[in-house]
């Protein structure tokens, strides 16, 4: 199903200001579904945002899933993946490749590394974070790469407009909290992240139906019947949007909403004071600075 795209940043399918054809962004999807699978009933049907088609892929079991793009390259990227096909590396895991390089000038051996991702308890995490992992040299790195010269050059600017000032210092304070709390060694992200490891993770045997829409996210929600979903997980799409896109977007979810639907909306931003609602410390994939997981009706 298509349905015309409504003109927004993600529209473009490129994460940079230059122009050309639309990519492939994302080779698999930096979110913890595991937020989702806590938060969507069984036997619901799902809103959620394609791009890599990994959060569909572990909703599917037990719920109907429409799975909506406005980028056409992701969507058949998608699509490709459901027929068998493999993982392969967008945009987004080539710029982070870009950086890799210097890990171990900020004292990250390859071999600490993997011993650092081997381990399962997370206060040992922690130790061995402070006295092997977080040096002078990583403060250094991780100031350069997140640094907004760097960030412009290779994202277009709405994509930059949520960012907290000092980024790398949060994305390193992030990362210590994640490793404080999940146990490395089953934490697919952080290898993901950390040593550009993709596993393939197809379909599931027992998954329902995923139905792929080429669309606007809001204009396809405003085209339904009210009342159509049961939850809705909007990846951070938000991010890099128009205050008009955001409130005509929450009014289409509030529309499409079913009696006690819920909504799981990411950010890289930082979160407002009081946001009792963010789970983004649960979240495994340790980039977020917000997971608002909150009913549709409270939108």
């Amino acid at each position: 199903m298509r349905l015309a795209a409504q003109e927004t940043v993600w529209a473009r399918g490129r994460l940079g200001r230059g122009r050309g054809p639309g990519a492939v962004l994302f080779g698999r999807m930096y979110e913890d579904a595991s937020i989702e699978l806590a938060a969507f009933r069984p036997g619901g049907r799902i809103f959620c945002i394609a791009s890599a088609g990994c959060t569909a892929f572990r909703l599917a079991p037990r719920r109907e899933i429409v799975a909506v793009d406005v980028n056409p390259a992701q969507l058949a990227y998608v699509e490709r993946r459901m027929a068998g096909g493999p993982s392969v590396r967008g945009s987004a895991e080539r710029l982070m490749s870009l950086g890799r390089p210097l890990l171990p000038f900020a004292g990250w051996r390859p071999s600490r590394l993997r011993a650092f991702l081997d381990l399962e308890r997370p206060a040992e995490q922690a130790d061995y974070w402070r006295r092997h992992l977080d040096t002078r040299r990583l403060r250094a790195a991780l100031g350069l790469l997140f640094s907004r010269p760097l960030l412009r050059a290779a994202y277009a600017a709405p994509l930059l407009a949520c960012l907290p000032p000092c980024f790398g210092a949060v994305v390193r304070a992030r990362m210590a909290r994640c490793f404080a709390t999940h146990p490395n060694r089953t934490n697919p992200y952080a290898r993901a992240l950390l040593l550009g490891e993709l596993r393939d993770a197809p379909v599931p045997p027992d998954a329902g139906p995923i139905h792929l829409v080429h669309a606007d996210a809001a204009a396809y929600l405003e085209a339904v019947p009210a009342g159509s979903f049961d939850g809705f997980t909007l990846s951070n799409i938000l991010d890099g949007a128009a205050h008009a896109y955001r409130a005509r977007l929450l009014a289409a979810m509030r529309r499409a909403a079913a009696p006690d639907a819920i909504v799981v909306l990411r950010s890289f931003g930082e979160p407002p004071a009081g946001l009792p609602t963010n789970r983004a410390a649960e979240d495994r994939a340790m980039l977020w600075g917000i997971v608002d997981v909150k009913p549709a009706a409270s939108l």
